[in-house]
């Protein structure tokens, strides 16, 4: 197998540590280690680069959290000088272990990611009948250090580029304890050998696709990291593949969990990577959907109340809606834009969030910071940053807009409103509005002049 080395050289190129630092900053530049890095970052790349050429380079402590969602984890943060290091080697290495990874991997790998592998997966459920679909358990706290560096090994032969890389490795912090005793170990084995990769590093993800490169390429399915599915046209292969498997994954000291490993039929329905898909419809899960809902629920609060500015609201808005309508969800997210724009309509007067999901999405909010919009000019209304004028705005919801409301009851009186201030979703259009406000003259909304005599619209 092909080895590559006079690597370390481009990892400690200072052109490297730019782009590194570029990188490690994106969606984090305000806060406040990168800012402290960026300030004086010349000087800073040009210290870490003496140190890693000296090879006196030491990465520093890790910050540990833990999530809930999807389950219990736990998630450790590397100070942003070690994160410049992590992109350095990623840039310059992990481009040689893709060449040697399979074409159905689809984890940290440019132009592939989870939802081309939920199309590959129902291209499979397709053309076969039956579907094993498998998870490792524990499988980032279970990752042997020895194992990792001799599959490393296979590929990189630089002694400069492998000290860096087992320095990273073994500043990995202590993970959730795995007690797994496998043939030829003792107590004494078991306790001795280092195992766990940080998750929240981006070394850690590309070592994990790294570890599993052989088993990968024998297995030869759709994989995405320790998700994996087997396809089958006779479940008791599929069975009999799974055996092999468990065999198969002891040499590499990780095991299957059974609870979650079992064979059905694809018209069933398999739920992977967050979807439930079948061969010729997909579906986002009922669990991601609720909690979908409550943290936009709470946006819309945060921003009734002033605390969310508007670009914000959109666009987490926007992002949720560009993942749903990956699925077959047109339906789910007309009724909650509808929902949405009712509660802003209503400046979410009479609504209740749990108090949990309140602190679940305000620490969200805390640890990925969007950035600010600009101030606004001296003399600029207040309202005009909290009321949006979107392309997918109706004339009639432009005319109403910052106006007085006309509204004629059953006895012919014009009853005047004051105006609300509201925040359209952009991207889908009101065609459900008339629906909502009721047909008839009783109760319907007009207004007094046509919407291009208004003075005061804004464009």
């Amino acid at each position: 197998m092909k080895s590559y080395g006079h690597l370390y050289q481009h990892i400690c190129s200072f052109e490297n540590l730019l782009a590194a630092a570029r990188k490690a900053e994106k969606c984090r530049r305000y806060r406040h280690d990168v800012g402290r890095f960026r300030t004086n970052v010349e000087r800073e790349l040009l210290q870490l680069r003496e140190e890693l050429v000296t090879k006196t380079y030491r990465p520093g402590g890790y910050t540990e959290f833990w999530i809930a969602q999807p389950k219990r984890r736990m998630i450790s943060a590397a100070p942003y000088r070690d994160r410049v290091v992590h992109h350095a080697v990623c840039n310059v290495v992990m481009p040689l272990f893709e060449r040697k990874m399979s074409d159905d991997l689809y984890s940290n790998r440019e132009g592939r990611g989870t939802h081309a592998a939920i199309r590959r997966c129902q291209h499979f459920c397709r053309r076969f009948r039956y579907v094993l679909k498998c998870d490792i358990e524990k499988y980032f706290p279970s990752i042997d250090h020895g194992v990792l560096k001799a599959q490393v090994r296979r590929t990189v032969r630089c002694a400069n580029t492998l000290w860096l890389m087992d320095t990273i490795i073994d500043a990995s912090n202590r993970q959730e304890p795995v007690c797994t005793l496998y043939q030829g170990d003792d107590m004494a084995d078991a306790a001795e050998r280092r195992v766990g990769l940080p998750i929240g590093n981006l070394t850690s993800q590309w070592l994990g696709g790294v570890y599993l490169t052989a088993f990968d390429h024998w297995v030869r399915e759709t994989l995405y990291v320790d998700d994996f599915l087997l396809f089958a046209d006779d479940k008791r292969e599929l069975l009999r593949w799974r055996d092999a498997i468990t065999v198969k994954l002891a040499a590499q000291r990780v095991r299957l969990n059974m609870r979650k490993c079992r064979a059905h039929r694809t018209a069933d329905g398999v739920t992977f990577l967050g979807q439930r898909v079948w061969p010729f419809k997909r579906r986002l899960r009922r669990e991601n959907v609720m909690q979908a809902r409550r943290r936009l629920r709470w946006y819309a609060g945060q921003y009734c109340d002033g605390t969310l500015p508007k670009a914000a609201l959109v666009c987490r808005w926007m992002s949720w809606r560009g993942h749903a309508l990956q699925a077959d969800t047109c339906g789910l997210v007309n009724r909650i834009r509808d929902e949405l724009r009712g509660m802003l309509r209503r400046g979410v007067a009479g609504t209740s969030v749990s108090r949990a999901a309140g602190r679940e999405l305000e620490q969200q909010c805390k640890q990925h910071p969007l950035r600010e919009p600009q101030q606004q000019q001296p003399g600029q209304h207040e309202q005009q940053q909290r009321v949006s004028l979107c392309e997918g705005d109706s004339r009639m919801a432009r005319a109403m807009r910052g106006r007085t409301r006309v509204f004629t009851d059953a006895r012919g009186v014009q009853v005047e409103s004051p105006p609300a201030a509201t925040c359209s979703m952009p991207g889908v259009g009101m065609e459900r509005r008339n629906s909502q406000r009721g047909a008839g003259s009783h109760g319907a909304c007009r207004d007094e002049r046509p919407a291009e005599a208004h003075p005061g619209e804004r464009t």
